[in-house]
């Protein structure tokens, strides 16, 4: 991690504001410390070591931003600027976020807290902090030109409001919004529970990520930003599979996932092995009349859903997005089906002019994922992910949860590949002899 000293000498700031009114070099020199962080994989959780006690959550492939405390209020400093995420091994994207990182640490607080947040402006243009699903002062909304001026570049702004009500929220640009977001500027926000409530239950494992889409061409790094629906790249947290680190928990916990749409699209999240209840919107706890069991639930562009389940079986299951083209990594849309296709004939004479030619979809695609043909500098496979019985022929949106019994408590390592009991795995049996 980088501190707020080296972040100030590399940054040359000068001055800045606070909210609408210029800040002094000696209030800039006070601003808690601008915690950066480069690192993809999924942090430890963040627990508090100052104001309110609370069960912190899991950011999948993330972090929960530091605070300190000041005269009773919790303050954190958010930083703007543009960031290389490392989106799956060997492929890397230039991106804007926060702190080093697309999406923006988690924000972590207590129903009541007073917060202060510090955000200061890295990017070449101005921006803005919405503090999606928050009751706050209007003036705190944090919408360019309609509730406070953008935040010119070099400049620091300050929000401050109390966090109102517990729940599961989300924050991002209100500037420039088609371009700031599609570059992958987006965080969770969560406000946990001061005290026990009626419609927010205990839980052992408390995951959190949001969905993302971008436009990325092969070989490039840079999102193309006007893109609209025609994205290529389907991710968590900004990592695409095999990219992403798995939710790996204790046979019988009761687990928690919070997940945030800031795509441009709906996203159907399904969950194998288990049956889930949908138990929180980012507007606020589901009451529990309300609730059925889910196997699969729908989200919205702009929606956060929590679910819940006790994790009672055993084993590597799937949790993915439900629309196959968002589990698949970079690819041509325009692809034509050649399924049933016998082109052989045509594959031996372009053979002579091209040695390397190779077939493709005359089967199907699973084909691709042992082709072992280059691809471009800089790229993640169409599919892939090697499992304990092949290829897992993923991408996009997808992980595994994993159920241990010997799971430690609190223990939130990756256990390895599930050792299925004798007899419990799918194989080949003897085709049955004709009868003469």
């Amino acid at each position: 991690m980088t501190t707020r000293r080296d972040f100030f000498q590399w940054a040359g700031i000068a001055g800045g504001a606070l909210a609408s009114t210029a800040v002094s070099r000696v209030a800039l020199a006070a601003l808690p410390e601008a915690v950066l962080q480069a690192s993809p994989a999924t942090a430890r959780p963040l627990t508090p070591a100052t104001g309110r006690p609370y069960a912190p959550v899991v950011t999948l492939n993330g972090w929960s931003l530091p605070w300190r405390m000041r005269d009773g209020v919790k303050e954190f400093h958010l930083v703007a600027e543009p960031v290389v995420r490392e989106m799956a091994p060997g492929f890397r994207a230039h991106l804007w976020g926060y702190n080093g990182q697309s999406p923006g640490p988690t924000i972590e607080v207590v129903h009541g807290d007073r917060v202060r947040i510090y955000v200061t402006n890295r990017l070449p243009e101005h921006t803005s902090i919405h503090w999606h699903g928050q009751r706050l002062p209007n003036g705190m909304d944090g919408v360019t030109g309609l509730t406070q001026p953008g935040i010119p570049a070099g400049k620091t702004f300050m929000y401050e409001f109390v966090a109102r009500r517990p729940g599961t929220f989300m924050y991002h640009p209100h500037g420039d919004e088609m371009v700031q977001m599609a570059m992958g500027m987006m965080g969770f926000w969560v406000t946990h529970p001061r005290e026990p409530h009626p419609a927010i239950d205990t839980v052992q494992r408390d995951f959190c990520f949001l969905l993302n889409a971008f436009d990325i061409e092969p070989g490039a790094a840079t999102p193309r930003v006007a893109t609209m629906t025609d994205f290529n790249l389907w991710g968590w947290n900004s990592r695409v599979f095999p990219g992403i680190d798995t939710l790996n928990v204790r046979l019988h916990d009761k687990v928690r996932i919070r997940v945030g749409n800031l795509t441009m699209t709906n996203h159907p999240i399904h969950l194998h092995g288990h049956e889930f209840t949908v138990t929180g919107t980012d507007g606020g706890p589901v009451p529990r009349s309300a609730r059925w069991p889910e196997v699969s639930t729908d989200i919205a562009v702009g929606q956060m859903r929590q679910i819940e389940f006790v994790a009672d079986e055993e084993g590597d299951w799937a949790l993915h997005c439900h629309k196959s083209h968002h589990t698949m990594n970079a690819m041509g849309h325009a692809v034509p089906t050649l399924i049933g296709v016998d082109h052989r004939g045509l594959a031996r004479q372009v053979h002579d002019l091209i040695p390397d030619y190779m077939v493709m979809g005359e089967r199907g695609m699973a084909d691709m994922t042992e082709m072992e043909m280059p691809i471009p500098d800089n790229t993640v496979p169409m599919m892939g992910g090697i499992g304990p019985f092949g290829s897992v022929e993923m991408g996009g949106m997808f992980s595994v949860l994993k159920v241990r019994r010997g799971q430690k408590p609190g223990d939130t390592t990756d256990p390895g590949w599930f050792r299925h009991p004798p007899g419990t795995v799918a194989h080949e049996v003897p085709a049955p002899t004709p009868s003469t």
